[in-house]
């Protein structure tokens, strides 16, 4: 029986949903395979979220009722950072643990909104126009405003749709911004894509990249924020009613996403389909597990139980290590 480390917790305003989604994956795997232990990671201080154990971080083990506990694979089940960001990644890898998510510098790119769009740029991926702010520099807001109204201002590196706005007047551009330097040193100012919105995850199986089924998401709040994201203010759709040739076209984007961006684990890729092109929004290498979220429903859509789905994420960890 394998020692799986679910990680959880984390230091970032997303805390809320990482241990929603920790306790997802410990309900579901298998019992009979995997022993289980939520690892909460609060800035320095690591502990098991059950008994308040401390982490011995020498080695990344547990020792409770005199049982010293060694882990097989570490579970991303933390959002945001450190986790999200790529900070945990290398520990983990100098530790010699497999972990079910992406490698350090593929999180840290992909946390970055900005990042990602330059990164992404050379391959024409449609995108939405940007601009990058950054804390404590003057803002042009006669440049911004030359994208049009309605525009979107968003934490550069931040994830759950906090801190994010859409502006509709000129005045309220300036306290959206100042909204968004709440949670990040780093600010995108974007332009608005009219149209709907769709998400799609993707993930590695026996070498090959499977792409999963697509949600469309009809949010009854302004956009997919918060309350729509956690709170059920919003209808989900899995798969999307759309059409053979745009299934086609998202899938193969998600596809070409994922091997672009040398992406493991699972990924959910976000879209705005404008007329008959889907725009990238951003990518999420770390998505939400809770029975709300996404990529649950996608599997489960796909023909896999939850605790099956789960127990693959861990297996291709393992066999990647290998």
């Amino acid at each position: 029986m394998k020692n799986i480390a679910i990680l959880t917790g984390g230091d970032s305003a997303e805390r809320v949903i990482s241990l929603k989604s920790g306790q997802i994956v410990r309900e579901h795997l298998p019992k009979d395979k995997y022993r289980t232990f939520l690892i909460d990671l609060q800035n320095s201080n690591w502990s098991d979220l059950d008994t308040g154990t401390p982490v011995d971080k020498n080695d990344f083990s547990l020792t409770l009722k005199g049982e010293r506990i060694h882990f097989d694979c570490a579970f991303a089940a933390l959002h945001g950072s450190p986790l999200e960001d790529g900070k945990m990644q290398g520990y983990l890898e100098m530790m010699g643990i497999p972990y079910t998510c992406c490698n350090g510098y593929v999180s840290a790119l992909t946390m970055n909104k900005h990042n990602t769009k330059m990164q992404l740029a050379p391959y024409n991926i449609p995108m939405a126009k940007s601009v990058l702010l950054h804390k404590g520099m003057p803002v042009d807001t006669a440049k911004l405003l030359e994208m049009g109204l309605p525009l979107f201002v968003k934490p550069n590196d931040n994830g759950s749709s906090f801190g994010i706005s859409k502006v509709k007047t000129t005045e309220a551009l300036m306290p959206a911004i100042e909204e968004a330097f709440r949670y990040s040193r780093e600010t995108i100012v974007e332009s608005f894509l009219p149209g709907r919105e769709f998400s799609n995850g993707a993930l590695r199986v026996h070498g090959k990249v499977v792409v999963l089924p697509i949600t469309e998401i009809i949010p009854e709040t302004e956009f997919f924020d918060f309350a729509a994201k956690y709170e059920g203010k919003s209808k989900e759709v899995t798969p999307a009613d759309i059409s053979p040739a745009l299934t086609q076209q998202c899938q193969e984007r998600s596809g070409l996403l994922y091997d672009i961006l040398k992406c493991t684990g699972v990924v959910r890729f976000d879209y705005i389909l404008v007329g008959d092109t889907f725009n990238v929004l951003e990518g999420n290498t770390i998505p939400g597990l809770s029975p709300a979220s996404l990529i649950p429903q996608q599997a489960v859509a796909h023909g896999w139980e939850l605790g099956a789905f789960f127990s693959l994420l861990i297996e291709e960890s393992l066999a990647a290590q290998q």
